[in-house]
């Protein structure tokens, strides 16, 4: 709901000189905070701010935890309360639709989205698999193996394969990298087996996310609100909040420097937010900060959604330049705390003793503070939040249905796609490196070794010959043609045998086993 051009209607001040509350879209990339117990407004105020982004040509990212956020795709109905808070703010209330694209990890109530594991990386991997120090180092060995020999991580029989390969080269690994422990290794699996029990693994795989799709608008020049269906992925908390922190670690990555814009390029509600925080390492909670202050530079508003400010490390917190803070229960000594820390943060109002007023707002009333012109916070006024104009409520599932047959992205993302990745070439280079020893397990001569080692030469199939005290080079995988000739090679081979070739087989088979 627009109040003027550049700003975002949020409410109206209730004290003695009201006006209107705005968000100025210039300053919206200052990230901001929406605070409050259960049932006290919180994802009513979510869906105004996400209608006025929306309206003002910024497309909007939030997870939905409940299934109410679903309803901003249907026009809201004109409900007594409704026009009752209107005329109270002093505007007409009009019921709109807003155009609106589906997503959900599991691929069941939207779109699906999907990471690669390289994409994850070993840091929230980590987090997500629960792993110790010293399983987290074994991941990051595995990270680096692979970033080294080029093998593409993209789904959990990637990680798998990976990990299999680790283990049976540990000793080799180990002198390089550092210790690669069987006992670690198999924790790891463990975990990914849980990971994939729970249906996680359908989020790690191709057709990857392309970012561009988040950031759309419809003809009308309005915002694409992009829903999360996230009911079923709060019941798997870690999922949930590595997902998003990798979403906007994506963003942070890809996006390139904008400064500062008119309006935001894409605005991201972080909802529940303590559960990205909770028993965080202290990398983890590094890596957060730094993503918040420096991705409004990209062009990014990030707003957290959470019951208590004390949720939010101070580091994050003071970040937060917008802030919405609806009523807190000072029942326990932690409630309390809260509400003194909430009070804090803002800048007082001598009207009124904000502490107080925090305990005693209602249902649709919050307290405000958004950002000046010169980016100062304003002074915080206790104020009427604005009714949303799109359905307070989720959509049916035939209306989602519909919603997702006519979606812009209907196809692009709804089939795996199973690349060729390290799971592949793992297998190709294992079956590679046993044929040699198959062949010598069946030849009596030998001669196969020596003429397989001089098409392997010339093909590509092992490796280069080098100068007398130099190092060997590796040449890159034989081609299935190449495989083929040399295998028919070999096989004609084994009709002659001499001791001269079971001298080089010795020879070659030497080399094989030192990689």
């Amino acid at each position: 709901m627009a109040a003027g051009e550049g700003t975002i209607l949020v409410g109206r001040s209730t004290g003695p000189q009201p006006k209107p509350e705005v968000l100025t879209l210039r300053l919206a990339n200052r990230h901001g905070l929406v605070a409050g117990a259960t049932g006290t407004g919180k994802t009513v105020t979510l869906q105004v701010l996400a209608e006025g982004f929306s309206n003002a040509g910024v497309p909007v990212f939030a997870a939905d935890i409940k299934g109410d956020l679903s309803g901003l795709a249907a026009a809201g109905e004109a409900k007594p309360p409704f026009v009752k808070r209107a005329e109270e703010l002093g505007i007409a209330y009009e019921p709109d639709r807003f155009p609106t694209i589906f997503w959900d990890v599991f691929g069941e109530q939207g779109h699906p989205i999907r990471c690669t594991v390289t994409e994850m990386g070993p840091l929230l991997l980590a987090r997500l698999l629960e792993l110790n120090d010293i399983q987290e180092g074994v991941l990051n060995i595995a990270f680096r193996v692979a970033d080294e020999n080029q093998w593409p991580l993209i789904d959990l029989k990637d990680l798998r394969a990976l990990l299999t390969f680790l283990s049976e080269n540990a000793k080799e690994l180990s002198g390089t990298y550092g210790n690669v422990s069987g006992a670690s290794i198999g924790a790891i699996q463990r975990a990914l087996l849980v990971l994939e029990n729970q249906g996680a693994d359908t989020f790690l795989g191709e057709p990857a996310l392309d970012l561009k799709d988040f950031m759309r608008t419809d003809r009308e020049g309005r915002g694409f609100v992009n829903i999360l269906a996230a009911d079923r992925l709060m019941q798997r908390p870690r999922l949930y909040a590595s997902f998003l922190l990798w979403l906007l670690s994506e963003l942070f990555e890809q996006l390139p420097e904008v400064g500062d814009l008119d309006k935001p390029k894409l605005v991201f509600f972080f909802d529940e937010a303590h559960l990205l925080f909770n028993d965080a390492p202290k990398a983890l909670l590094d890596a957060v900060e730094q993503v918040v202050r420096l991705i409004r530079s990209k062009g990014v508003g990030v707003y957290f959604v959470t019951q208590n400010p004390l949720d939010v490390p101070e580091t994050v917190l003071g970040q937060l330049g917008n802030r919405v803070q609806h009523a807190l229960r000072a029942f326990t000594p932690r409630d309390q705390r809260a509400v003194r820390a909430a009070a804090e943060t803002f800048r007082q109002n001598p009207g009124f003793d904000v502490g107080k007023a925090i305990t005693e707002l209602a249902v649709g009333e919050a307290l405000v503070s958004f950002l000046e012109a010169k980016g100062t916070p304003s002074v915080v006024e206790r104020a009427l939040i604005a009714p949303p104009q799109g359905r307070v409520g989720p959509l049916t599932p035939a209306e989602r249905a519909a919603i997702l047959q006519q979606s812009p992205l209907r196809g692009k993302y709804d089939e795996a796609v199973d690349n060729e990745s390290a799971y592949e070439m793992l297998a190709r280079r294992k079956h590679l490196d046993a044929a040699p020893a198959e062949a010598a397990g069946r030849s009596e001569g030998g001669l196969s070794g020596m003429l397989g080692g001089w098409l392997g030469g010339i093909l590509g199939g092992g490796e280069e010959a080098a100068p007398k005290g130099k190092g060997r080079t590796r040449r890159p995988p034989p081609s299935l043609a190449e495989q083929v000739i040399g295998n028919a090679a070999r096989s004609m081979a084994r009709k002659v045998g001499t001791e001269v070739g079971d001298a080089i087989l010795r020879n070659v088979l030497g080399g094989l086993t030192k990689r």
